[in-house]
């Protein structure tokens, strides 16, 4: 249902094609509302057809008649007058609709670099780099079953050390618990014997050869 405007105005959408029909076109691409002249010099007919004046200001046009835009789109090349390595350029700005990907950059990155800091870590001094972690650098551990975990632990070894390492550290361990070696104590026998269970993990171990 049509509403009428208070004010006697009507502001339909077709209402204002109708008063403004700037710019219908037809099939054809002629302007059918177009008063200009033919641009070709010499040419009186009606110049219903435009063509851009050049690559580099394509929203100005000549106005030509049917024959003479025609004949000016035949001798029309957009890339004239350029070289290899530009239109090479145009191709691969086109790849993207002329719209390169940007690199991905850190947002928390640039607001350290705001406040002259490359490395969010020089924050924290000489303390940044004081941690070497669990593992000492340059050493690589060992994946180990449960058992074999345990038995190092016991033998107070890194799962890095060689047979010897742990060997030597078994033997040690020995001479202190031994009640032979404590003047008949006994006090400290379970923990003999745990010694002496992490030695026959490691001993036959695949792991540590």
């Amino acid at each position: 249902m049509r509403k009428t405007d208070p004010f006697g105005f009507d502001i339909s959408v077709s209402s204002a094609k109708k008063k403004n029909p700037r710019g219908r076109r037809t099939v054809t691409g002629a302007v059918e509302t177009s008063q200009r002249q033919c641009d070709h010099p010499g040419c009186a007919e009606a110049g219903q057809f435009r063509a851009p004046k050049a690559r580099d200001v394509l929203d100005d046009f000549f106005w030509f008649c049917r024959d003479h835009v025609r004949e000016y789109n035949l001798k029309w090349n957009f890339f004239d007058g350029t070289s290899e390595a530009e239109l090479n350029a145009q191709m691969t700005r086109d790849r993207v609709w002329d719209r390169p990907t940007k690199p991905m950059t850190d947002p928390e990155a640039k607001a350290w670099a705001r406040l002259g800091i490359e490395d969010p870590h020089q924050v924290l001094g000489q303390n940044a780099t004081r941690n070497p972690g669990k593992t000492p650098e340059g050493i690589a551990t060992r994946k180990l079953p449960p058992t074999e975990r345990r038995a190092i632990e016991v033998l107070e070894v890194r799962d890095s050390a060689t047979k010897a390492e742990i060997r030597a550290s078994y033997k040690a361990l020995i001479k202190v618990l031994h009640p032979d070696m404590n003047g008949g104590d006994r006090s400290q026998e379970d923990q003999l014997q745990l010694v002496v269970w992490a030695w026959d993990q490691i001993k036959d171990s695949r792991n540590f050869k």
